[in-house]
């Protein structure tokens, strides 16, 4: 039932941008803390950023700065806007929920080329 279904993702050369995408559907979005997590191949999972029902961000050191979360309530939709990417950020991208109830995404891709 609960499904986030990630899109955005793509090939884009270092200093460029992209927006990630996330539609959720399933259960009661605008309650929820959503987020973004991130895998790259050999290195642990790591939280991204966060962003509370009310609006409230947090984010990684290593994007801070770079990386902005939002969400839009009345579309069941969560974004990440990636600027001024690195070959570092290149990994499969996730979107979550947060809080007690973990739900995950299938993933987006994200390769950063230097």
């Amino acid at each position: 039932q609960v499904q986030l279904v990630e899109s955005g993702g793509g090939l884009v050369q270092a200093g460029g941008s992209l927006r990630l995408s996330c539609a959720a559907s399933g259960f009661a979005f605008a309650y929820y803390p959503m987020g973004w997590h991130r895998q790259a191949p050999g290195k642990q999972r790591q939280l991204v950023a966060t962003i509370t029902s009310g609006g409230t961000t947090n984010y990684a050191d290593s994007v801070k700065g770079r990386f902005t979360i939002s969400r839009d309530n009345a579309g069941n939709t969560v974004y990440l806007l990636m600027n001024s990417l690195k070959p570092e950020d290149t990994a499969v991208y996730y979107c979550t929920t947060e809080g007690r109830s973990s739900y995950w995404g299938q993933g987006t891709q994200v390769t950063v080329s230097s």
